[in-house]
């Protein structure tokens, strides 16, 4: 049986396709290397009257700050902030041109900077053709999309959030773990030296002769007793000797 589609219906399709298809202001998103000494400039241009928004911030290297400047077409800096981690600069244009903003690590000798950033011109368009110039009221359907696209704009700067949150939190996990692993490496060497240091100072100087021992800076032999015999030997009373100074008084004859 056919029956009658509400208007309503019929039209979804329609205002999901314009909801998919809303434009976003003109502008750029980008990541870069900054390497230490370093200054990178780029250049955008943005027509009078029109506003303008950069946001960044640095995602690795050092103490995570950039100096960050812009200039008008006409030389003159309309934003400076030095040793910054992150910022939001907003801007409307009072003359055209091709404006300038830069990002310097020359203050830094050897960290390189990772740097985000994203420059956006305009406003957003409205979702739908006629919504600027409607005198009626939007229909449940128009409200609802409306709605939805300002959510889902939310959930993108949610994620872009935390994406840079994540690749921040990821390199200084992966820093940590590099010194943790140099500093296991050279205790365990240390270890080893120390260990080897003793069992050659136990071993070698029996059969090599006390003269060698001397020679590598190890105390003499004679040093393990506290007793040694002389005329006021009946006046002394020795010191308790242990299994190690038993075994060497044996096999050296001292």
């Amino acid at each position: 049986m056919g029956g009658v589609v509400p208007r309503s219906v019929s039209a979804l399709p329609l205002l999901l396709l314009l909801l998919l298809q809303a434009e976003r202001p003109r502008g750029a998103e980008l990541t870069f290397e900054l390497p230490d000494n370093a200054k990178q400039c780029f250049h955008e241009e943005v027509e009078q009257g029109v506003k303008f928004s950069l946001d960044y911030q640095v995602i690795t290297g050092g103490h995570y700050d950039v100096d960050c400047f812009m200039k008008d077409p006409l030389g003159n800096t309309i934003y400076s902030e030095t040793k910054k981690q992150y910022d939001s600069f907003t801007h409307k244009a009072e003359v055209k041109g091709v404006y300038q903003f830069c990002f310097s690590n020359e203050f830094s000798t050897f960290s390189h900077k990772t740097v985000y950033f994203d420059f956006q011109v305009g406003d957003e368009p409205p979702i739908l053709p006629d919504m600027g110039n409607r005198v009626t009221a939007l229909t449940q359907m128009e409200s609802a999309c409306v709605t939805i696209h300002e959510a889902l704009k939310t959930v993108i700067d949610s994620q872009k959030h935390y994406r840079l949150r994540e690749a921040q939190d990821r390199a200084r996990a992966e820093d940590l773990n590099s010194r943790v692993s140099y500093w296991s490496i050279g205790e365990t060497i240390a270890l080893f030296v120390v260990s080897f240091s003793q069992l050659i100072w136990l071993l070698c100087p029996l059969p090599c002769g006390e003269d060698w021992a001397l020679s590598l800076g190890f105390p003499p032999l004679s040093s393990l007793y506290l007793w040694k015999p002389g005329p006021e030997a009946a006046l002394q009373k020795p010191h308790p000797r242990g299994a190690l100074e038993s075994a060497l008084e044996a096999r050296t004859g001292w």
